[in-house]
């Protein structure tokens, strides 16, 4: 009986037959066999298709891309989650005059395509690879736009020029991806298999399925980014009446607007009235009746300013409370020479802030005019969080411009509507200023308008125009419109306009009895 057993190597006998002297040493393993040494023995013969041996993963190159792609969607993860909490709160540095919106969705773009990529890493797609060239070619684009107007590339400074280079580069990231695991697992079969495999199982087929609709919504979402930016190029076009004025160290500008004469026919100074829109831009509504009030003799001069991400004027850093925006507004003005004294008129929400501006510039302010005001007892019912949230999620959304897209093809909206016309309120821009004033009316604004009851001017003559359809509509809100007569100790008049909406300077009887108590006022 043999004392050993004999062991057939590919039906030879290895005692009988050694292995020549030169094969007795094996190869240094490389990429292709260093995983699965007994596999890739030739004698042993080819492996079946679906073997689980067959993989890109074999490939050190196409692990180093998965773990490249894990690094990246990590970055771009964090990225995004600063841009999300700079809506409420704007890290230092991280401030866009553009309301930040389109930056988010940049990121947002990117961290979608990282997280796809892992998904569905392993499964290459040839449709993947066109749609992300595709939507590369859009993001080049929008880079050049961004970059070749002068008012976007302002708007969006760095953070928004980063977050598209960084969405272009995850873009191509996805494409060299895809490319690179469809090389090495062709590679793979051809050397384990004998062949590339060209079927693909159920699973695949549902994967690449759904991979290309998942890109395909992205690419759609890129071409409506891409149409809304070119609207903005557009748009940028139209200069603003005014002038811009850097204020907050430089960080934004504010946009003033004056005209008229300052002086009377005997070379004495007049009043000038300061006009602040309420839900609305200034040059919306106000503007045309400042006009006309200067044209029939009533005033002899106005001014205005867009609140911040109104119109033409840029977004401030959140949080930004009434006081804040008194304090940049009185910056503006001094900025533009313009020093009173004044004739406050403020109309709902904006009646806040010329409240506080009032009580903050007592010595320059000659009267106040408050059209149908909002109360801050009330402001709990403008700022409630079902509110906030949608104004985040339409601010979310904004960048697609389906409303600004359909309402320039389909019902031929101009750009003065969108700058600060009827379809103003559907900017981003101006969204994310909306968000910014719901976020803190019922806490810092509300604080900063009672505290502008104890300092203001208890001489000032005061005027209030009130909403007859709101003061028959709600109790309380007559209550709080007689409130507000009580602010100083000099009520002129408190007038109810019968028929006229919040809006009292949209009927003929609101404007004529606005018009004529300002110019009472700036008489007096």
């Amino acid at each position: 009986m043999p004392l050993f057993s004999r062991t057939n190597y590919g039906g030879h006998d290895a005692r009988q037959h050694p292995p020549p002297a030169g094969e007795a040493e094996q190869a240094p393993p490389d990429e292709h066999t260093r995983l699965l040494p007994n596999r890739v023995d030739p004698s042993r013969g080819m492996l079946a298709p679906d073997d689980s041996a067959v993989s890109p993963y074999n490939l050190w190159s196409i692990r180093m891309l998965r773990y490249l792609t894990l690094v990246f969607t990590a970055v771009t993860l964090a990225w995004w989650i600063v841009l999300l909490v700079s809506a409420f709160a704007t890290p230092p540095g991280l401030h866009t005059r553009g309301g930040g919106f389109f930056a988010l969705s940049y990121a947002s773009l990117a961290l979608a395509n990282m997280l796809f990529t892992l998904i569905f890493f392993g499964v290459p797609s040839k449709s993947v690879r066109i749609l992300a060239m595709a939507m590369a070619s859009l993001l080049v684009l929008d880079m050049i736009l961004l970059l070749c107007v002068q008012q976007t590339r302002s708007e969006e400074g760095w953070v928004g020029i980063v977050s598209v280079v960084w969405a272009l580069v995850m873009s191509l990231w996805t494409l060299f991806t895809d490319r690179s695991v469809k090389w090495g697992k062709e590679g793979e079969e051809e050397r384990l298999t004998g062949r590339a495999e060209t079927r693909r199982s159920l699973t695949e087929w549902l994967e690449v399925l759904l991979s290309t609709v998942t890109y395909g919504v992205m690419v759609v979402a890129v071409v409506l980014i891409t149409l809304n930016i070119i609207l903005r190029a557009l748009d940028a076009g139209l200069a603003p009446p005014g002038k811009l004025y850097h204020v907050d160290g430089g960080r934004y500008r504010i946009h003033v607007y004056c005209h008229g004469n300052k002086t009377d026919s005997d070379g004495e100074k007049v009043p000038t009235v300061l006009f602040e829109g309420g839900e609305r831009p200034v040059e919306q509504h106000l503007w045309g009746f400042a006009d006309n009030a200067i044209k029939n003799g009533s005033i002899s001069r106005y001014c205005f300013a867009d609140r911040p991400g109104i119109a033409w004027s840029d977004a401030a850093p959140s949080p930004l409370s009434a006081g804040m925006v008194a304090d940049v507004l009185g910056e503006a003005l001094v900025r533009a020479e313009e020093t009173g004294p004044w004739i406050l008129a403020g109309a709902g929400i904006g009646s806040l802030h010329s409240r506080v501006f009032s009580s903050r510039h007592g010595h320059d302010v000659r009267g106040l005019l408050l059209i149908d005001p909002l109360h801050e007892d009330l402001l709990g019912a403008v700022a409630a969080p079902g509110r906030d949230f949608l104004l985040w999620l339409r601010g979310v959304v904004s960048p697609l411009g389906l409303d600004r897209l359909s309402g320039a093809i389909f019902r031929g909206r101009t750009t003065r509507d969108r700058v600060y016309g009827r379809a103003a309120q559907q900017s981003s821009k101006v969204i994310f200023a909306k968000l910014q004033e719901s976020l803190v009316l019922n806490s810092f604004t509300k604080r900063d308008v009672q505290s502008s009851r104890q300092i203001q001017q208890r001489h000032t003559p005061l005027v209030v125009v009130s909403s007859g359809r709101e003061v028959k509509r709600s109790g309380e809100w007559e209550e709080k419109q007689r409130d507000l007569t009580t602010l100083t100790d000099n009520l002129k008049y408190w007038d109810v306009v019968n028929r006229a909406p919040h809006q009292v300077w949209e009927t003929l009887e609101g404007r004529e009895q606005i018009e004529k108590r300002l110019r009472q006022l700036v008489q007096a």
